[in-house]
């Protein structure tokens, strides 16, 4: 990388396995120039590319076939997941994987990005359920100038048409860029904050602190915990812009995001969610339930 390069890049390779395999535990190591990584389940391509090249981000997780998509997003530099113990990815014998990284060198000399990742396998046997993941977020950010901003949504899965009937969550991570100085997530049983018949009580599942953005911390729970029923995910982040431009909602690190990422078993699929306002309503809209329309409006957004 080049003094100031920012920019994502991909490889597409398939695995060494001559059967199938229950993965139980994922370990990232990414150097400290990557700002963040994406390992893939990838049952769309069929070519290796073992070169990286670049790559629009994101585009595995908001393809609308589903057949791509995330099992692990990491942002700290040594990162390991152990699902719990009866938990599994199931990879196909040489299944094929994309790796995507973003990275940003931002010293006055060139620097090396690198990545690693470790997949472990389990007893088959052992493994009753399968594992998947959802990112959920807000694109609605506009940040000013030196102030404090903050951005609080909820989260409807049954306004996406998302089931997550059964879903049980073990693990969670928030995601900001560099001006971010929290996020917190929590469960209701309906919007706190809607003007007719507001909710109940926020039950917090997610709120470090600190939260280090450049390093977020991943919130394990066990015993996993559930939606109420009808219910959804109440989320804010916060922000001090300490620059002298407006910061909008965007994919480099110059720009902000407000997501987490939550992984879950049984598997509803993988989506990409969000709570947004489009023409001045809001929505709650998730990839790949929404269409190739509305998904490849959600990764123009990127």
């Amino acid at each position: 990388m080049q003094p100031g390069q920012e920019a994502t890049q991909c490889i597409w390779l398939r695995l060494g396995n001559d059967t199938e395999i229950s993965v139980h535990q994922l370990h990232n190591v990414l150097s400290t120039s990557s700002h963040h990584l994406i390992v893939y389940k990838d049952d769309m391509d069929a070519t290796e590319q073992t070169t990286p090249v670049p790559c629009q981000p994101f585009t595995g997780a908001l393809n609308p076939t589903g057949r791509i998509f995330p099992v692990m997003i990491t942002q700290k530099h040594d990162d390991e997941l152990t699902l719990p113990h009866h938990v599994a990815y199931t990879l196909a014998a040489h299944q094929m994987i994309k790796i995507e990284m973003h990275y940003l060198n931002p010293t006055d000399a060139a620097a090396e990005a690198s990545a690693t990742v470790d997949f472990s396998a389990a007893d088959p046997e052992a493994i009753r359920d399968e594992a998947n993941i959802l990112f959920i977020g807000t694109p609605d950010i506009v940040l000013q100038p030196n102030m404090m901003t903050e951005v609080h949504e909820y989260f409807d899965p049954g306004r996406a048409s998302l089931d997550l009937t059964g879903a049980r969550f073990f693990a969670i991570t928030g995601h900001t860029h560099r001006l971010g100085l929290s996020v917190e997530v929590g469960t209701a049983a309906g919007n706190p904050a809607a003007a007719v018949d507001p909710a109940g009580a926020v039950t917090q599942v997610y709120a470090p602190d600190p939260f280090v953005w450049s390093e977020p911390v991943t919130t394990m729970h066990q015993p996993e915990f559930t939606l109420p029923a009808g219910g959804g995910f109440d989320f804010a982040c916060r922000w001090y812009n300490s620059t002298s431009a407006v910061v909008r909602f965007g994919e480099s690190a110059n720009d902000e995001m407000c997501f987490f990422w939550a992984y879950y078993y049984p598997s509803h699929g993988s989506h990409v969610c969000a709570h947004a306002t489009f023409r001045g309503i809001g929505v709650d809209l998730c990839c790949p339930e929404a269409g190739a329309t509305l998904c490849d409006l959600i990764t123009s957004k990127f």
